[in-house]
């Protein structure tokens, strides 16, 4: 990829310096409400469980299973975000990178990587767990915002309702 395909990282706020500094280090970290024991994301100080502050940092598996995702264009290449349900709960938005996505289901099975942004901070996506060993596209797709075109799947259109 070149300098102008890369993504765009967000800015840290004291809020979410840590995830990105882990995200640096190739973890994926998450919050956890110290009074439900429920995790939860984006990281902020107050848990959206309880309204209290009492909240801890852990290192989560960054296994998960999609649970939406849209196909676009980007650069004339497609393109898949998607929100991936993790192990431990949470509900993340994220992109999948070096896989086919015209293969990409619901509630197939995926884990974390992490690709570097323009910046150099490293970005947690999503790779099919089906592609381990298998040679991708090297995250084609990455680039520029193009028109959203495709198709938009999500779990109530799956299911029936």
């Amino acid at each position: 990829m070149s300098g102008t395909t890369l993504p765009i990282a967000p800015e840290p706020t004291s809020e979410t310096a840590e995830f990105w500094d882990a995200a640096n280090e190739g973890r994926l970290l998450l919050k956890r409400c110290l009074g439900s024991g429920r995790a939860f994301h984006p990281p902020r100080r107050i848990s959206p469980f309880t309204g209290r502050p009492e909240t801890e940092w852990f290192e989560a598996s960054g296994a998960g299973k999609i649970y939406a995702f849209s196909i676009t264009q980007r650069c004339g290449a497609p393109h898949c975000i998607a929100y991936v349900k993790l192990a431990e709960g949470p509900i993340i938005l994220s992109a999948l990178t070096e896989c086919d996505v015209s293969s990409v289901q619901i509630g197939e099975p995926v884990k974390v990587t992490f690709v570097p942004s323009a910046s150099g901070q490293l970005l947690p996506m999503f790779t099919l767990i089906s592609n381990e060993g298998q040679s991708g596209r090297g995250g084609a797709g990455l680039g520029h915002q193009g028109p959203a075109t495709a198709r938009f799947l999500d779990k109530r259109q799956t299911e029936g309702k």
